[in-house]
Parts: structure tokens; sequence; C-alpha cells
């Protein structure tokens, strides 16, 4: 059986590892010139500073089955994610938590006054948020959505808040003591040799051939039995009934001595501020240490022909296009859409890798 599978970020390597040690041989393609997606890592040659090229990446998760997984790949450091805002002349800490309330308001409340005082300036509906904005308002009051969501979430998505659904904004915790941990997961880390080491031992299998620069083809395709797509699913469809939304990406490198920040995310809210977040890469790799270091400003924008794509916008035009390109992929024969792209879905990484690992052995257990 001849398996074409097209990307090598993290959902066509575990899908080709998983077939390789089923004995199953695979061929693994990715127009890029690298592996791991855009969870590829790569040494600063000027400063030594591992940089997450596309954008930081954490891996959390409570599946305790993905982290083992990955553990028996790579070594991974412990890392907690502590993000930081700049508002109004002042640093706090994100997500929202009882220190930020307390700095923010002047107050010295304890948890379940915080809790109190928030809940009386929230904004009050007999009907369930709909929008980005009535979720916020209803959460954590107009004051706290103005300073620290309004302006970030026009500059990251391009949109009034008002026509963002509320469902991004439950990703985020608010907590009313003084962890500043930005996740819940039990299991939280990051890859001491970066994510594309991870990536690579995934893909080391005498069963498992690698092809970079490499883009895909329908001849190409037509010379395998199955194929597995993790590329963009309209982009599969030749973009034949149009083009799915995405934000996409700039980023502006520049370099420092020391310790430019002092922490790994610092965000810029303010409307005022044309970035939304300066990431320095060192302190992803706190284990390590580097004289000089490597900053990003990063400017989100809509994604056109060529661009990266980043977040699947998913907004009412798209829900529309996609029900139909979702359509044509259900007819496919000989197909399997995968990942984020291939689903159009926001899928952090421990879900990218679950459902690969369900994928694969679901296809097994077919072809058995």
């Amino acid at each position: 059986m001849a398996i074409l599978i097209v990307g090598a970020g993290f959902s066509g390597a575990v899908i080709a590892r998983e077939l390789a040690e089923a004995g199953i041989s695979s061929t693994v393609i990715d127009a890029r010139d690298h592996i791991a997606g855009n969870c590829h890592t790569e040494r600063c040659p000027q400063t030594g500073v591992m940089l997450h090229r596309y954008g930081p990446h954490i891996f959390h998760t409570d599946d305790a089955e993905v982290w083992s997984y990955v553990g028996a790949r790579a070594t991974f450091m412990p890392f907690r994610n502590q993000v930081k805002s700049t508002v109004g002349g002042q640093v706090f800490s994100m997500p929202i938590n009882l220190h930020t309330i307390n700095q923010f308001f002047g107050t010295t409340l304890r948890p379940a006054e915080a809790q109190a005082f928030i809940a009386a300036r929230a904004v009050k509906s007999d009907q369930p948020p709909a929008s980005f904005e009535e979720q916020a308002l209803h959460m954590v009051g107009p004051d706290l959505y103005e300073a620290f969501f309004k302006g970030y979430t026009e500059k990251q998505w391009g949109r009034s808040p008002r026509d963002l659904p509320a469902s991004i904004l439950k990703r985020l915790p608010m907590r009313f003591n003084y962890d500043d941990n930005y996740f819940n997961h039990r299991f939280q880390g990051i890859p001491a040799e970066g994510y594309t080491h991870l990536v690579a031992r995934l893909l080391d299998h005498p069963k498992i051939a690698l092809h970079l620069s490499t883009p895909y083809s329908a001849d190409l395709a037509a010379r395998h039995d199955h194929l597995f797509w993790s590329g963009p699913l309209d982009g599969y469809f030749g973009y034949r009934l149009g083009r799915l939304g995405y934000r996409t990406l700039d980023f502006e490198r520049f370099t420092d001595t020391g310790d430019h920040q002092g922490c790994a995310v610092m965000n810029y809210p303010g409307a005022d501020v044309p970035f939304t977040r300066i990431t320095e890469h060192k302190h992803f790799a706190p284990w390590e240490q580097h004289d000089q270091t490597v900053c990003y400003r990063e400017y989100a924008r809509e994604a056109g022909e060529g661009d990266i794509p980043y977040y699947p916008i998913r907004l009412a035009a798209e829900q529309s296009l996609l029900t139909e390109y979702e359509a044509l992929a259900r007819a496919e024969q000989g197909v399997t859409f995968v990942g984020r792209l291939g689903t159009y879905r926001y899928l952090d990484m421990d879900v990218t890798i679950r459902e690969a690992l369900d994928v694969a052995r679901a296809f097994l257990a077919r072809a058995a």
C-alpha cells in the first residue's frame, strides 16, 4: 500500500510514525524547506537563542497519553506561561487574576471580595452572551474589557469584538487568586532541544521517506493508494469555491544585549500601539544562558494569497463556505483531511497529536 502524507508538521509526522511502526511505509512531503510546520524551532546563529520562527508554542495538555507520547521522544522542561500586559503606563499580569484586579482598581481585595466586586460591574443580560464583546462585558465588566481586551482583539482579528463569537474569549481563564499561569493543564512544558528536534525524532524511521521543498501535485497523489492531507482544506480543492478566511502574522525582529523586557510575552492591547505583543525568545528556554537576546514584534493582518495561514476566522461567511468544502471532502475517496488547516479549526498541539493518533489507529484498524 502506497501512502502519501502532505505536511511534515505534527499531524503528518505522528501519522507517518504510527503507520511505520505498524509496518506500513509512507512518503511525507512538505512545500517548505523544513519540518515541524508552524512549530518549527531553530538556533539563531548570531545569539544562540532557540527561536520559535512562527511565534511561540508552549505545550500544555491534560491528555496523559499524548504527554507520554511526546515525552518519549524529547526531554520536556517545565515551563509556566506568565504573560504580562502593558496598559496605561503600568505592567499587569495576564490572564486577569487577583493581582491584576487589585492593581488595576487600586484595591486590596480578598478572593471572595474581588469576585463580588467584579460581579457588580459585569453587564447582565437575560440572554447568553453571543459576541466576544458581550462575553467580555459579562465576564469582567467594561473597565477591564476596555483596558485589556478590546484593542488587542481589534488588532488581532481586524474586526470589532461585536462581530466575533463569544467562544474566542471563553478560551481565556479568569482567576480570583494570585495564580498567573496562563494555562490550567496538568502537563506543561517546552522540549529542551526545540520542537523541530521532536518532529525529527517522529520522522526518523526507515519506513518514512521525507521530501522537503516538494509541493503537492495531483500527479504525485495518483501514484499512491491513500492521501493524508494536512494542508489548507480549500487549497486541496484549488480554492474552487473561494478562499476560507485566515489571519496571518508579520514579525519584526530586533536584538538587544542582556534582557530586553524581563518576560517571554508582553502584550500591548492599546489601540495606539500597532503591534499586539513582543515576544522575547530566550525566556522560552530559561534553562539556557545567553548574553544577547532576540525579540519579535507581532502584527496581525488578513491572510492573502501566498501568506502563511495562522488563525481561521470562522465567521458567518466562512462557516457557510466551510460547510460546502466539508461536503466536498466527505465525497473524496482515499483522502483523509487532518490538522488545523485540513479541518479549518484552531487546534492546540496536544489536540493535533491526539487527533492524528486517532486517525492513524482508525486507518490501521480498517486496513487490518
